[in-house]
């Protein structure tokens, strides 16, 4: 029989793949040198009826916050670095339709200690719009052209 710690994230994977965002979004930030970060999570909503199948993600991770929505919404977001690479890695060997979203996440999350470089960051935007190439959520606003044009713009050789 299997360990029902794997699978219980097989059965959260499952639900990712399904219902599930793992992204990552490039965020104009005017207090830092290089004008933009790159932000990653792993996000679920559900009708707020079905809140405590969220309440349910978050134990299981033992990570990540749940906030109501106004619109009878419910969500699950894991965000930041470190939080988000845990919980990745935890539900990767299960993932099926995210899997690539995932290992790009992984990626870029690999390059941020590192992203005060103009190159690397840049290089961090670039996977982002990949992963932006993947889902069918809306539209980004801002692409790795854009952080590239604004670099430059700082006198950065990129």
């Amino acid at each position: 029989m299997q360990d029902t710690k794997q699978v219980k994230l097989a059965w959260l994977a499952g639900f990712i793949d399904a219902d599930g965002s793992v992204n990552a979004q490039i965020i104009p930030r005017d207090d830092y040198i290089l004008k933009y970060q790159v932000r990653v999570s792993l996000t679920v909503s559900q009708s707020t009826k079905r809140h405590h199948i969220l309440l349910y993600m978050q134990k299981l991770l033992g990570k990540g916050t749940i906030r109501k929505r106004n619109n009878s919404m419910s969500e699950f977001c894991v965000v930041g670095a470190t939080q988000v690479k845990l919980s990745l890695e935890s539900i990767l060997p299960y993932l099926e339709l995210k899997k690539p979203q995932a290992k790009l996440v992984l990626e870029i999350i690999q390059k941020l200690p590192y992203t005060k470089d103009a190159n690397t960051l840049l290089h961090a935007c670039v996977l982002t719009d990949k992963i932006g190439m993947l889902t069918d959520g809306k539209k980004r606003e801002i692409t790795s052209q854009e952080v590239r044009t604004t670099l430059q713009a700082l006198g950065h050789d990129v």
